[in-house]
């Protein structure tokens, strides 16, 4: 068996060109949608992230704000350049990206952003609505994975899905999203971690197994049903080598599996331009 790529390149590209469309309708209102983003310190993977938002924003024809702050930032400027965010007409949505270097308080900046302008879905708020279902912006990764599915008809109604990792950013949202009564989603969701003994009992139970743990190759073929669809969504970095939580290996197991490269990473860009989107809509009434 050989799986079926989960091409989040190519979904990527076809919910940008939905939103070309959308972003169109918002121009001939005089309207353009605004993205900003706040990186504290010098973190790599970070920094070129960011990068990558802001080249997507021009993309589709959107506007941009950057915002970079020294590893040396207090935290009152980060309120700060929050606060003239959250003031600022021309931003719909932003980031405050993830990490901050030490001794700074990540949460509490997410805290001060407006939930209406919470372009990643992590406010507090925002988390709170997903829990009961109702519309708020939802967290980029888990949206992506979700639709990502959809798009090659991989069935999550009443299907197991496993997800190991319980991070802010995906495992904890997503594992909320999948268990929802609505389309896309009503699966049975169970959740484990690196503190957890024999993984491997629970991912061979799961039709979906998302993996979002950050441990390189920790997914060995033996851990998957064969036939499962696989989504490779956590990577960590070995030297300058970005690597997989998927083993290579799972290929030959899963029925569905998601690169490395151009699998999930395209998708929750394309979500955070979503998010950005919808938040002019809204704002435009």
């Amino acid at each position: 068996m050989t799986a079926i790529k989960l091409d989040g390149e190519l979904v990527a590209s076809e919910i940008k060109n939905d939103l070309r469309i959308r972003i169109a309708t918002l121009a001939d209102r005089g309207i353009t949608p605004g993205l900003g983003t706040l990186l504290v310190g010098d973190d790599g993977p970070s920094a070129n992230y960011v990068s990558m938002k802001h080249r997507d924003s021009e993309e589709l024809g959107m506007n941009s704000r950057e915002v970079r702050l020294p590893a040396s930032a207090r935290q009152y400027e980060i309120d700060a350049v929050i606060d003239a965010f959250n003031a600022d007409p021309s931003v719909d949505a932003y980031i405050v990206q993830y990490p901050f270097p030490n001794g700074l308080d990540f949460e509490a900046a997410l805290i001060r952003v407006l939930p209406e302008k919470d372009a990643d879905g992590l406010h507090p708020v925002n988390l709170g609505k997903l829990v009961q279902g109702t519309e708020a912006p939802v967290a980029c990764t888990p949206a992506g994975i979700q639709l990502l599915l959809n798009h090659y008809e991989v069935p999550i109604k009443g299907k197991h899905v496993v997800i190991v990792g319980r991070g802010l950013t995906i495992g904890r949202p997503l594992a909320n999203l999948m268990a929802l009564k609505r389309d896309m989603a009503n699966a049975a969701v169970t959740v484990v971690h690196t503190g957890v003994d024999d993984i491997g009992h629970y991912t061979r139970q799961a039709d979906i197994l998302i993996a979002a743990a950050g441990a390189p190759r920790m997914i060995k073929a033996d851990m998957v049903k064969p036939g499962a669809a696989v989504v490779a969504a956590g990577v960590s970095f070995e030297g300058p080598k970005l690597v997989s939580d998927v083993d290579d290996e799972v290929a030959e197991v899963a029925g569905w599996l998601s690169p490395r490269i151009g699998g999930v990473g395209p998708m929750t860009r394309a979500l955070l331009m979503a998010n950005t989107v919808a938040a002019a809509e809204r704002s435009a009434g």
